[in-house]
């Protein structure tokens, strides 16, 4: 019994020394948080009341950040598309397919697949990548798969070479 009540004290104890410290810590935040100046007081007369203008005068003073920054980045930038005339030849070469992806900056080209109307098994398949801004015979990598498909809806998917990736 009298280990239970000495048990009993030491834990009352050992809780009121973990109020205490927990006291002391939050104590010791505030005036480092004082101290740094991230709190200060300030009048109301000085922000203005319209949230914009808030963030606009703190960007301005240096005092925050925005994560969608979309002042920045109103224009897009063409100029990839614009200065390679390799880019544009090839979209109009292939202007007959429908496009899957066409990304400038990333430099590729991806079209769907496409077939004529005489052989509806038979699907073709062209992705361009560029991989340089020059005009030379090796700055583009040109892979051109083929679809075939049976009566039952298999299809065989395979990547040809010959004179059509050569020219």
């Amino acid at each position: 019994m009298l280990y239970s009540v000495n048990l009993i004290k030491l834990l009352k104890f050992n809780n009121l020394i973990m109020h205490f410290l927990k006291l002391i810590l939050i104590i010791k935040i505030v005036f480092l948080l004082h101290s740094c100046n991230i709190y200060r007081p300030t009048d109301a007369r000085e922000f203005p009341a319209d949230p914009e203008l808030r963030v606009k005068k703190n960007l301005e003073e240096g005092r925050g950040f925005r994560l969608f920054d979309t002042e920045r980045s109103k224009g897009t930038n063409y100029e990839f598309a614009s200065s390679n005339e390799l880019w544009r030849a090839t979209l109009d070469t292939i202007d007959f397919m429908p496009l899957t992806t066409a990304n400038y900056s990333g430099g590729i080209i991806v079209t769907d697949w496409y077939s004529d109307n005489k052989n509806l098994n038979e699907n073709l398949k062209i992705t361009v990548r560029f991989l340089t801004n020059e005009i030379r015979a090796d700055a583009i990598d040109l892979k051109i798969f083929y679809r075939v498909c049976d009566n039952l809806n298999k299809c065989q998917v395979t990547e040809k070479d010959g004179n059509l990736v050569n020219e």
